[in-house]
């Protein structure tokens, strides 16, 4: 707990300035709240403000027809302001005012649903895994398997769609999307975690598309363009291409970017345009293979299948002019002339078998793919095969989980409408209508396909990846119609589309999360030579068309290193993760929104359940680890590590998320849990009230306690710190509100004095079994100083309070020579003095304070004194055994105190006190009279006082003796005016004066050099009349002592010997 508990006037936003609420929605981005230059007089109602209060208005109007509410016009305003300032609310993402500006010089609309949604998630979700892997995935897995991918991975965009729609429709959504709406929902913490995932999600997309983008362009389209030549069964110049043409394709996207994103949107309808004509090439040539089917031959050497691009004829042998002749594929696998050729010998035992690689939709290949399984028709790379045979080779080995991570990224471009919300004239009705229709139109592409082409195409072309089989041809253009080009050319511009998509939108989520200050990190750290993180200022830097360039340059290269994995089948499964974390958090967001009921959750679109939203998190958790189960694992760890970051580092906001409403339940619910029955002693743990007192600036006297405070955290329970301001709630009110930095709870009340502000605060202090049962404050240091008897007055009545709500209560004496939270004590002793039993604290708080680091070199030694009666040796046995079972480690000693005669001393101090406390009660005179007076008479009395001899053992007729003073003549002359000359002492002070004097003795010669003094604190006397005696009796006791802390229990039992 830090120590600086500083109190600070807090004063309300301005609200008679008539430009304020003009400005207000240009500086929403600045954290710092305004203003006034004054405080609030009594007499005034402060009133909160907001962005849509409108103060213009017509004080005659306001006069004549509305004078009963003129006096909070300018707080309350009339209904027709407010609706007026409602009509030009803008939901753009708060200070991006430049954005807007140059929308409004240019002339340009905001988007509708079908090109602000629709077109995105139609782009993102049909793009590359439908034209390069879907078939693959169809003769791999079979049509049963494929279709339960599709399903599942379906399902769950479907059920996230469903959640995002609720959530988006519960208020206004500016730029950002779902960190926006997860944020909102779930708490920055949860908003960030998965902001980043989501970033990063949409970011390796852009990555996986250019790869897509340079698979159709190196392979289908141009292959001869390759800078570096494959050979046969080495990927790595296959994989160096499309590291170099993507990385160009890259630099060429970014900059359609950075030119502005509303070029972007006039290609996406080009682009998808080229999309919906090859899917509806693919059902013309669905069409057209029942009618008539393509001829397209696979040529197999016994189960293999061949490259047909490097043979013109599936024939071993042929005849030429009645000459048997090798063909080019028999120079293939063997050596020699044909008489005496060397041949490969699976080559000479297995013949060639020719097969349509369409043969239609009515030949009824579908029956054999319902349940295909992998098959050896496509080889498996492996280290003994010679890749110099024209065999059809699998680059990767497959299984049923391998193909569900790299089918899902098809499905994930359900956010590309959300992430770029602040673009949409309407964002409420736009992300639900259009992301649901996006959905519901390709997963019915997707299930159809799946059908399709498991019908029409045979199986072990299906498993052909990359074409090689018919002629390096795209699979699914062979059966296109009415040309394979068709497919290729939409299939390549699928990708541009996608990859120009997911690059507009990942800067906007990145901008969106720097822009809330969440997350420190983004700002700048460099070092030698080049910058470790990009400045906030920066990534929420707008060009003048709209575009944050930073976060824009920040995503290209992160975008890079996706590129240069050069494989988009690697690439998949790491963005599959990202967006499935994703998708798991907006289905919590919702769900705990709707089960929380709260007032504010009131979303336009109804078809919603907590159920679905369940069902779509656990579907989503389940397919990250279906996937693979290693980046899951990396991506829930990346996640935490952000959550914990932001939870400890970032910036404190509230937003009114679902977390803090589940936190209200949940501590609502404890809290009827414990008010059932008081803990048991074995939960007992010290909640302490701390009393603070505040000086003339409103800063804390004793800024110690806080530290000494902190330090008894260990126990882990309620801390709350109070302080009472004197004078009426009205006139104070600005300063009752602190802002402090205390890990606890604060509470500061106005009261006409401090006894009653104290007293209400040790009553009504905590809620429910969240009450303190401890309370620590400081001794009253100048208590004989002071000018009034109110500050010594007050602790004995706090003294008695806590006595009489069963409270214990702690007073540190000496607080300001208390260590503080960074000090580091050296080896030394925590010394208990245990005189009286009243629940064991007295042994609790030395454990507790030894755990922090400040006490933790420190030993514990517990010290108890036997009197005359009382067998010491076995007292001792007794506590060491009593320790032992308390699991406590600690030195045990018994001091004897035997009887004695009341000293001198004893007497002396006794009488002082009696005659200071009878002057002050009898002098009316001024505060330097009074001390003079007091202070003199008390040097003259020391001097003079004349003691009766005592014997060695007193009889009983003088143990019941009162003693009796004689003063001097000289000193006796000067207390005519205050009565006798013969002071009769009060027998019972100086029996408690000498027990006083007598333990302090003790304490001093075995504890002076303690690092602390743990003292029983002997409780108040019943008679008032004798408040300041005991006051006196506290001051003996510890005299002589640096550091001490008196502890009086509650009187329940706080530690136990059993488990």
């Amino acid at each position: 707990m830090p120590t600086n508990f500083t109190v600070v006037p807090v004063e309300d936003t301005p609200i008679a300035n008539a430009d304020y609420d003009g400005e207000i929605l240009k500086d929403e981005d600045k954290e710092e709240p305004h203003t006034a230059a004054g405080h609030y007089s009594g007499d005034e109602t402060p009133r909160e403000t907001c962005s849509l209060i409108s103060t213009d208005h017509d004080d005659s109007i306001y006069g004549i027809n509305m004078a009963l509410y003129e006096d909070e016009i300018d707080s309350t305003p009339m209904v027709s302001s407010l609706l007026n300032k409602l009509a030009n609310y803008t939901n753009i993402t708060q200070g991006v005012i430049e954005h807007e500006k140059a929308e409004s010089e240019d002339g340009i609309q905001r988007m509708g649903t079908f090109i602000g949604v629709f077109l995105p998630c139609m782009q993102n979700i049909l793009g590359v895994i439908l034209f390069l892997r879907l078939t693959w995935i169809v003769g791999t897995a079979g049509i049963m398997d494929a279709l339960a991918i599709v399903f599942m991975c379906c399902s769950c965009t479907m059920l996230t769609a469903i959640s995002m729609s609720a959530i988006a429709t519960n208020g206004v959504v500016p730029a950002g999307g779902s960190y926006y709406m997860i944020s909102r929902a779930l708490g920055p913490e949860f908003g960030g975690a998965v902001g980043l995932c989501s970033y990063l999600g949409t970011t390796f997309a852009g990555s996986m598309y250019i790869l897509g983008t340079m698979e159709i362009f190196l392979t289908y389209i141009m292959p001869n363009a390759a800078v570096f030549k494959a050979g046969t069964g080495e990927p790595n110049g296959m994989q160096n291409n499309m590291r170099i043409y993507g990385t160009c394709c890259l630099a060429i996207m970014v900059l359609v970017v950075f030119v502005g994103v509303k070029y972007v949107n006039k290609l996406a309808l080009v682009f998808l345009s080229c999309v919906m004509l090859s899917i509806m090439a693919i059902y013309a040539g669905v069409i057209q293979s029942a009618i008539k089917p393509p001829d397209s031959q696979v040529c197999l050497l016994g189960n293999r299948m061949l490259q047909n691009s490097m043979f013109d004829k599936c024939q071993k042998t042929e005849v030429i002019n009645n000459v048997t002749t090798p063909t080019k594929l028999w120079t293939l696998f063997c050596e020699g002339d044909l008489g005496n050729a060397t041949c490969n010998e699976y080559f000479t035992q297995n013949n060639l078998t020719v097969i349509q690689a369409v043969p239609g939709l009515l030949s009824g290949v579908i029956s054999g793919e319902y349940s295909n399984k992998i098959t050896h028709q496509v080889i498996q790379i492996s280290s003994h095969l010679n890749y110099e045979m024209p065999y059809v080779f699998n680059d990767i080995t497959t299984f049923f989980t391998l193909l569900v991570g790299i089918y899902f990224p098809s499905v994930t471009g359900i956010m590309a409408g959300s992430n770029r919300s602040g673009d949409l004239r309407d964002p409420q009705r736009s992300i639900p209508t259009g992301t649901i229709m996006a959905i519901a139109t390709t997963s019915f592409i997707y299930i159809s396909c799946v059908v399709l082409f498991g019908a029409c195409i045979d199986g072990v072309v299906l498993r052909d990846k990359y074409g090689e089989s018919v002629n390096g041809s795209l699979v699914v253009a062979t059966l296109a119609w009415p040309s394979s080009w068709v497919i290729v050319i939409g299939s390549f511009f699928s990708c541009c589309g996608a990859g120009l998509q997911s690059l507009t939108g990942a800067p906007r989520i990145l901008q969106a999360i720097s822009r809330d200050g969440i997350m420190p990190f983004l700002q700048v750290t460099t070092c030698p030579g080049f910058t470790l993180f990009i400045e906030r200022k920066h990534l929420t830097k707008f060009k003048s068309n709209g575009e944050p360039t930073w976060a824009l340059l920040l995503t290209a290269a992160i975008c890079e290193i996706g590129i240069l994995i050069g494989s988009l089948d690697n690439v998949a499964p790491i963005l599959s993760m990202f967006f499935l974390m994703c998708y798991l958090f907006v289905n919590l967001a919702c769900a705990v929104q709707t089960l929380l009921r709260t007032p504010n959750w009131r979303p336009r679109f109804k078809f919603y359940h907590w159920s679905l939203s369940f069902l779509g998190m656990s579907l989503s958790l389940s397919l990250m680890f279906v996937s693979s189960w290693y980046y899951a694992l990396v991506v829930i760890l990346i996640s935490g590590c952000i959550y914990k970051y932001i939870e400890y580092r970032g910036a404190e906001k509230e937003w009114g998320d679902g977390i803090r409403g589940l936190s209200l339940n949940a501590a609502q619910y404890a809290l009827i849990k414990l008010e059932e029955a008081p803990p048991h002693t074995k939960n007992w743990r010290p909640q302490l009230l701390v009393l603070l007192k505040l000086d003339s600036d409103l800063g804390v006297k004793h800024p110690r306690l806080l530290s000494f405070t902190s330090q008894l955290k260990a126990g882990k329970g309620l801390t709350i710190v109070c302080s009472v301001l004197e004078g009426t709630y009205m006139a104070r009110e600005a300063d009752a509100k602190l802002s402090e930095k205390v890990k606890g709870f604060c509470h500061v009340v106005v009261s006409s004095n401090q006894r009653d502000g104290f007293s209400h605060l040790i009553q009504s202090a905590g809620l429910g079994g969240m009450k303190h049962n401890a309370v620590l404050m400081a001794w009253p240091a100048n208590w004989k100083q002071s000018e009034s008897n109110l500050s010594w007055k007050n602790f004995i009545e706090t003294v008695r309070e806590t006595t009489a709500a069963h409270q214990a209560l702690l007073v540190a004496k000496n607080i300001d020579s208390f260590p503080t939270n960074q000090e580091r004590l050296g080896v030394g002793t925590i010394d208990v003095w245990w005189i009286v039993h009243d629940g064991g604290l007295l042994m609790l708080l030395p454990f507790l304070l030894r755990q922090h680091k400040v006490w933790r070199r420190c030993k514990m030694r517990i010290f108890t004194v036997a009197q005359m009666d009382d067998n010491s040796i076995q007292m001792k046995k007794d506590l060491q055994m009593f320790l032992y079972h308390l699991r406590l480690d600690a030195k045990v000693e018994v001091v004897e105190m035997n009887a004695g005669d009341i000293s001198a001393f004893t007497n002396e101090k006794t009488l002082v006190m009696e005659q200071r406390s009878q002057m002050l009660k009898q002098m009316q005179l001024s505060k330097t009279e009074r001390e003079r007076e007091i202070q003199s008479i008390s040097d003259e009395s020391r001097n003079s006082i004349r003691r009766k001899p005592c014997r060695e053992k007193p009889t009983q007729s003088n143990k019941s003796q009162v003693p009796t003073i004689i003063l001097d003549e000289e000193v006796a002359q000067g207390f005519t005016s205050y009565g006798s000359h013969i002071f009769t002492l009060d027998q019972t002070n100086v029996r408690r004066m000498h027990t006083a004097v007598k333990l302090n003795k003790v304490v001093v010669n075995k504890s002076q050099g303690a690092q602390l003094v743990l003292l029983n604190m002997p409780g108040p006397p019943k008679n008032q009349g004798g408040d300041e005696s005991y006051m006196e009796f506290l001051e003996v006791l510890t005299e002589g002592l640096k550091r001490v802390l008196l502890v009086r229990g509650s009187g329940r039992e706080v530690i136990t010997i059993y488990s």
